[in-house]
């Protein structure tokens, strides 16, 4: 039998070790590494039993994985044998030793830095693996994606966990809600609809109506956004009559309505993207429409606790002169510095705005001081797409990828200047050819993209100095 002596201080007194028998094959360690896993391990547990220093301790289970483990325990990194075994083989053993919480920190990747990041892995469900719509958790970067009719669940190793079949035939937007429940709603089926993905349950559905009202019918959602307890939602109905409906989280009733307009206008559509700001509590919604003259839209600001518009603006007819008629491709909110970003339609520049100090025309655009980069200009298609994560700006320009990181320390409050980011291609000439970028979401130290017409979602991860991160 092979005996693994894991600790050879000739000093070190024997009621200091532990011997364990892990499928046939000894390992001898300390106490003090086995009780590293935390007080709710069963190696803790085991590490308490009076003969561990007389009689080995029986555990029917992979000497292999168990000898990865003794390393982690060590020197919290994983070893190069690590390779050997696939995230989930790794992930249901440290289940079952309950040190599952180790080795998801050792798993995970680096912090996100656009800078260096790249394609790591593309997931794809197994049936109708053209994703409709996706949501990323922003604590681990697990992911689901919505596709078809279905709902596939990875984890926050990227493992497949369960697949879920709604009744709704396409779905074609999505919000994590809960840790385990997901609203959801398709631009050919009316109504918000709520299952509970651990179980593949039905909760409830949500419809907008009015009785008083007899264009109110048929109203699908076109964007999901939440905040701890109300879940917004915009619904449009088959007359163009659209609104932001409140949802109440502990009753998922509708509890009241913002902005409700006739859409017969472009300020008047239905909002297509939703964010809050828990800052400030308010409710930014966006819409884009594109012609053959370019692109028109607004942006919209509500207080939901007074259903009152605190701040809008309208393209083009806002704005400097010099920049009427280059309306915005896409806007999104880096919520934690209270900044509002946009991308022009035409010119292809970045622009941004305190969210302290709108006024009637708050941008400043973007110049772009890395002589690395050439000119990214637009060509009238409006091609692009925005998504602030992590103090960083991600823009996608038909199927390229690029930052924007700010010259200074993220945790500095500066002022806003033409010259406060930097902008860098995040992705090679080749990832550019892979198809037009129709989405952009971060989820822990990941950024997912979706693609038009393009099986599976990419992720993008920085770089990591760990040869075992790299390999798993």
């Amino acid at each position: 039998m092979e005996i693994v002596n894991s600790y050879n201080t000739l000093d070190t007194h024997n009621s200091d070790r532990v011997k364990l028998n892990v499928g046939g094959k000894l390992f001898e360690t300390t106490i003090s590494t086995i009780q590293s896993g935390g007080p709710d391990s069963l190696l803790y547990a085991l590490s308490n039993c009076p003969t561990h220093d007389v009689d080995p301790i029986f555990i029917d289970r992979d000497p292999d994985i168990f000898s990865v483990f003794l390393s982690l325990l060590r020197s919290n990194r994983l070893p190069s044998t690590a390779r050997r075994f696939s995230k989930q083989e790794l992930a249901d053993e440290a289940l079952y030793y309950g040190i599952d919480s180790r080795l998801k920190s050792a798993m995970s990747p680096p912090p996100l830095q656009g800078i260096d990041a790249s394609i790591v892995s593309t997931v794809r469900p197994a049936a109708d693996a053209l994703p409709s719509a996706f949501t990323a958790a922003a604590d681990d970067g697990s992911i689901w994606i919505a596709h078809g009719g279905q709902i596939s669940v990875y984890d926050w190793n990227l493992s497949h966990s369960s697949t879920c079949r709604t009744h709704l035939d396409n779905i074609t937007s999505i919000r994590r809600v809960w840790q385990e429940v997901a609203a959801i709603g398709s631009e050919t089926t009316s109504g918000l609809h709520f299952y509970d993905l651990s179980s593949s349950r039905h909760m409830a559905s949500t419809y907008w109506t009015d009785t008083t009202d007899p264009r109110i019918y048929k109203a699908e959602v076109i964007a999901i956004a939440d905040s701890p307890d109300t879940i917004f939602a915009s619904f449009i109905c088959p007359h163009k009559e659209n609104s932001i409906i409140l949802v109440d989280k502990s009753t998922l009733q509708i509890s009241s309505e913002l902005g409700r307009q006739s859409g017969g206008s472009t300020k008047n559509m239905v909002a297509e993207k939703l964010t809050w700001i828990p800052k400030t509590g308010i409710v930014l919604g966006s819409a884009v429409m594109c012609g053959a003259f370019g692109s028109s839209g607004y942006i919209r600001m509500w207080d939901p606790r007074s259903g009152d518009v605190v701040w809008e603006t309208n393209e083009p007819g806002s704005g400097r002169s010099s920049r009427f008629g280059d309306s915005f491709a896409d806007v999104d909110v880096d919520v934690e510095g209270l900044t509002l970003f946009k991308v022009c339609s035409k010119s292809g520049d970045l622009a941004m705005a305190d969210l302290r100090n709108l006024g009637e025309d708050p941008w400043v655009y973007m110049k772009d001081k890395n002589p690395g980069m050439g000119h990214t200009g637009g060509d009238g298609s409006g091609n692009s797409l925005i998504q602030c994560y992590k103090g960083q700006v991600f823009v996608g320009r038909d199927g390229g990828l690029e930052v924007w990181s700010k010259t200074v320390d993220n945790n500095r409050d500066c002022e806003i200047s033409e010259g406060l980011y930097r902008r860098n291609f995040v992705d090679k000439l080749e990832d550019c050819e892979r198809g037009l970028i129709k989405k952009i979401e971060g989820g822990g130290d990941r950024l997912f993209v979706s693609r038009q017409h393009v099986e599976g979602i990419e992720v993008w991860e920085s770089s990591s100095v760990s040869a075992a991160l790299s390999a798993l």
